[in-house]
């Protein structure tokens, strides 16, 4: 399930920017090269459908985002898996343990 959530918050965060590229800017921007499509729909319309993309794209990445979180893998006691603690458990060969004092 966690590697399902990741996976679609990459593909969602790749489709988000190509959308926020094609919007309209002050200066243009990549939308200039569409000027045929804004004729054929209307600018208003392009505009709007882009927007809507965009906040529906925002809104499925933190969906997806707190599924993730909640989906994480983890020990039979509940704990968070984290790789550093379990190799930093194992013996270090050559390692000698400090004298006590």
């Amino acid at each position: 399930m966690y590697l399902l959530c990741v996976i679609l918050i990459v593909l969602v965060s790749v489709l988000m920017c190509g959308i926020v590229l094609i919007q309209n800017s002050k200066g243009g921007g990549l939308a200039a090269g569409f000027a045929s499509s804004n004729q054929i729909m209307g600018v208003r319309k392009t505009t709007d459908f882009l927007e809507k993309a965009t906040w529906t794209l925002a809104a499925l990445m933190v969906i997806v985002s707190i599924a993730a979180a909640y989906s994480l893998p983890r020990h039979n006691e509940g704990e968070i898996v984290n790789p550093a603690a379990v190799e930093s458990t194992l013996p270090v060969p050559g390692a000698t343990e400090a004298p006590a004092i």
